[in-house]
C-alpha cells in the first residue's frame, strides 16, 4: 500500500524542520493521540486512539528515523500494535524543499502493510478517514507554524495553492503513521527530524 502526496507549508525550510521534529508540535496535530515521547536521538514512541468506520483501537508505536539530511529529509520507519483491530508497519520518505524565502514544499511517500481487522474494512471507508485525517493533520500543522514564524515574515499560501495530492490509498492504519511522521507525517502516521 502506498500514500503519496504534498503540502506547501507557510514557513522556511528550517522553521517546518524544527517542528517536524518537536514531539509537542506532532501532538498538537495529530488526532487522538494520547502521547507523542522521543525515546532516543532519531526514534519517537507513541500512543494513538484512532477509529475507521466500527474499529476502534489504541495503537502503540514506534517511529525511527534514518537517512537524516538536516534540515531536507529522512525516512522514518514505524511499527504499531492495535491489539485485536489489526497492526500496521512500513516506512515513508519526507522531503522538504524551499520555494522562495518563506514558503516550504512538503512531500512524502508513505509504503505501509496492516493487518487484522483494520485490514478488512472497506477500501472506500478506510480512503475516505485517511483524506480526512491527513487533511485535519496539516490544517493543524500549518496553524502550528504559522504561530512560530514572526509576523511579517511568513508567507500566505492561499488555500487554493495549497492542496494535498494523494494517490488512492487504502491504508487503514497507515494514516496515524502519516501524522506523525508529516509530520507523521505526513502524514497521518503521517504522517512523521
Amino acid at each position: 500500500m502506498e500514500l503519496k502526496g504534498e503540502r506547501l507549508i507557510p514557513a522556511p525550510v528550517e522553521t517546518t524542520w524544527a517542528a517536524l521534529n518537536d514531539p509537542e508540535t506532532l501532538k498538537a496535530c495529530i488526532a487522538g493521540c494520547e502521547s507523542l515521547e522521543r525515546t532516543g536521538p532519531d526514534a519517537f514512541a507513541a500512543v494513538v486512539a484512532l477509529k475507521i468506520g466500527p474499529v476502534s483501537a489504541r495503537f502503540r508505536g514506534n517511529l525511527r528515523m534514518s537517512d537524516v539530511n538536516a534540515p531536507h529529509g529522512y525516512t522514518i520507519h514505524f511499527d504499531g500494535q492495535g491489539g485485536a483491530a489489526g497492526f500496521g508497519k512500513g516506512s515513508a520518505d519526507v522531503k522538504l524543499e524551499a520555494q522562495g524565502e518563506s514558503t516550504t514544499r512538503l512531500a512524502y511517500l508513505a509504503r505501509a502493510t496492516v493487518g487484522g481487522k483494520m485490514a478488512q474494512i472497506g477500501s472506500r471507508l478506510v480512503d475516505a478517514t485517511a483524506a480526512k485525517i491527513t487533511d485535519d493533520f496539516f490544517r493543524a500543522f500549518e496553524a502550528q507554524v504559522r504561530s512560530q514564524v514572526p509576523a511579517g515574515a511568513g508567507a500566505t499560501v492561499p488555500r487554493e495553492a495549497a492542496p494535498a495530492v494523494r494517490a488512492p490509498a487504502p491504508l487503514g492504519t497507515m494514516e496515524w503513521v502519516l501524522a506523525a511522521l508529516v509530520v507523521l507525517t505526513t502524514v497521518y502516521f503521517v504522517f512523521l527530524r
